[in-house]
């Protein structure tokens, strides 16, 4: 009996199990270590140079650096066209300040801090007057779908470049209502007028402001908005009209700037004959008359 046969006897024997080499090839190999993390992306200061300085319920243009792949307005996408060029907007109540971010090709990180210009709004105080009835279950059924066919138009994006400008009024008249403005009654706050108001006669025309698409041309009067057209400019930038008398446009038709729309009216919730005009970018609801030339 060979030595190392003689050891393992004697480790049986006495009640211990020989040490066993592993094998040279296992069928389960140690993993490798998993690679490093990639470093983070290196943070470069910009300047896009806006063509106004950014400010509640305005929009500003800008035009991207060659070689830029994406970019943000405090971390939501932003659409820009082929050649660079793009615009920004910023809602009613946004706060004092924002972060603009483009993405490199080589991976930098283009950022510009932006201070965003408080506004003063007209709110009106009410403290004896309650804001309004309960909705009934059937308004809110029919505002529900409503509202869907409103957000399913804003979310379409149309191969238009109506959002370069220049903009131009789709009426003009006596201004009744002015973007933002907001009543509380008795300590609760009503909804801000998303919009500006130009009070006319029914009947009065209605123009594109704009080169765009028709996205949505309600079929029939909505409950607040009464007839209710909405067109896409581009890169996100969308016109409404409401209370119109009629419709002269259809769902999808291209329209150039200064081409009738349809016409004044007071359907839907209105208290008179008047257009209701209200622009939209990515959700955030921008005041006309800081788009608009002043009215002629």
């Amino acid at each position: 009996m060979g030595r190392q046969a003689a050891v393992a006897v004697a480790l049986l024997l006495a009640g211990c199990a020989p040490v066993v080499a592993p094998p040279r090839n296992p069928v389960f190999p140690t993993p490798a270590p998993p690679p490093p993390p990639p470093a983070p992306p290196r943070i470069v200061a910009a300047e896009f140079l806006l063509s106004r300085a950014p400010e509640q319920g305005g929009i500003a243009f800008g035009t991207l650096p060659p070689g830029a792949q994406a970019l943000t307005l405090d971390g939501a996408a932003v659409a820009f066209a082929p050649d660079g060029r793009f615009l920004v907007g910023f809602g009613r109540d946004h706060g004092p300040a924002a972060v603009l971010e483009a993405r490199m090709a080589d991976g930098r990180i283009l950022r510009q801090p932006l201070a965003v210009a408080p506004r003063a709004w007209d709110v009106q105080s009410l403290p004896t007057l309650r804001r309004g009835t309960t909705p009934t279950p059937e308004f809110l059924a029919r505002r529900k779908g409503e509202l869907e066919q409103i957000v399913a138009a804003r979310a379409l994006r149309s191969a238009s470049d109506g959002w370069r400008g220049p903009f131009a009024w789709p009426a003009t008249g006596r201004i009744s209502g002015v973007f933002g403005s907001q009543r509380i009654y008795a300590g609760e706050r009503g909804d801000y007028h998303a919009g500006v108001d130009i009070a006319r006669p029914t009947g009065t025309p209605v123009t594109a402001p704009a080169d765009g698409v028709v996205v949505l041309a309600a079929p029939s009067p909505f409950s607040l908005e009464g007839n209710l057209l909405i067109v896409d400019h581009g890169m996100g930038l969308t016109s409404a009209f409401l209370h119109l008398s009629r419709i002269d446009v259809t769902l999808g038709q291209r329209v150039v700037r200064g081409e009738r729309l349809g016409a004044i009216g007071a359907t839907g919730r209105a208290t008179g004959p008047h257009l209701h005009w209200a622009m939209v970018w990515q959700g955030q609801r921008l005041d006309p008359q800081r788009i608009a030339p002043p009215m002629p």
